[in-house]
């Protein structure tokens, strides 16, 4: 019966994030445009659960580049209203619409702020009725078996909260080394300050072919290296080509004699290279401007040193790449 419950309260969950993603429309892209285009702060308040999923929020916004505080709403009324610019744009949260608290703010928040975006579950709501945008982020129905306790509702607002952040993120060409800058204690922030040299891969761990091998040889060294390519390099160590599982499966499909093929007829021809002397977040931001995912690092010379995968930059399975 454990089992049960708990799989209904995640399928009522997946039921509220899918309401919310179908009406995502019209007032999202001007909540984006209001947002994206404020010369100053973005400011999220809210109360009890609904406050708890705005400093959330508000700590997405600010790590990925959209300046951001929460204003709480009673602390607003005591002196906190001092810190709010008159070119903010507030966002206010409250699934009901009717919280006392927040909505004894609006009046004073319109006066002193450019927006107010509202996202709540009912569109008749006083803080719908105020706001100058409204974000639905009504559910069918809480996930709590008494219908009380905030719980599909809250994870679509946090759910629309973090949509706004990855929007507005791509809309500010927001790159690795902007997310390293405002991470510089973190575990990815101090990973990416080594040089490539530091954390790339050499020796018998690079996946490598001579130009003359056949495909089915680079098979059996992608299988052997499990790191998704191979690098072709002559008796010089100067990189020729590369070849990835996605060339392999493209030419497995033609039918043609892989045993018969040399590498030299798949691989992509002069591939991006780095040095192991530049830094990792810069290479990861080459990886993100070219959407690859390894790189080949070689010497002044242009001789095969190493080479550097996505994961010995963030961590296998803690990140996932931001495109």
């Amino acid at each position: 019966m454990t089992i049960k419950e708990a799989q209904e309260v995640l399928l009522i969950e997946e039921q509220g994030l899918a309401a919310v993603r179908q009406r995502i429309g019209r007032e999202f892209v001007k909540a984006v445009e209001l947002i994206h285009h404020c010369p100053s702060r973005l400011i999220i308040t809210g109360i009890g659960k609904s406050g708890i999923i705005g400093q959330k929020i508000a700590a997405t916004l600010n790590s990925t580049g959209t300046p951001s505080f929460f204003l709480h709403p009673v602390e607003a009324m005591h002196g906190d209203l001092g810190m709010v610019q008159d070119t903010d744009v507030v966002i206010a949260i409250s699934y009901s619409g009717e919280t006392a608290e927040l909505n004894s703010l609006l009046s004073n928040l319109k006066r002193r702020c450019s927006s107010v975006i509202a996202m709540t579950g009912a569109a008749g709501s006083t803080l719908a009725g105020a706001a100058d945008l409204v974000l639905d982020i009504s559910v069918p129905k809480e996930a709590c078996s008494l219908g009380l306790a905030p719980t599909a509702s809250t994870t679509a607002t946090l759910a629309l909260g973090d949509a706004l952040a990855v929007v507005l993120m791509n809309r500010n060409d927001f790159k690795a080394a902007d997310f390293r800058l405002n991470h510089p204690s973190g575990s990815l922030g101090a990973r990416l300050q080594v040089k490539v040299g530091e954390v790339m891969l050499t020796g018998t761990q690079i996946p490598l072919v001579a130009a003359e091998a056949t495909v089915a040889e680079a098979v059996t060294e992608l299988n052997a290296k499990s790191l998704g390519a191979v690098i072709v390099a002559g008796e010089s160590r100067q990189v020729e080509g590369l070849v990835t599982d996605g060339d392999v499966r493209r030419y497995v499909a033609s039918n043609l004699d892989l045993s018969q093929t040399r590498v030299a007829e798949v691989m992509t021809s002069d591939p991006i290279t780095i040095s192991g002397d530049i830094q990792a977040v810069d290479a990861l931001s080459i990886m993100q401007r070219h959407e690859v995912t390894i790189l080949p690092v070689v010497d002044i010379d242009s001789r095969l040193t190493g080479i550097l995968h996505l994961h010995d930059l963030l961590g296998k399975g803690e990140f996932r790449f931001l495109l």
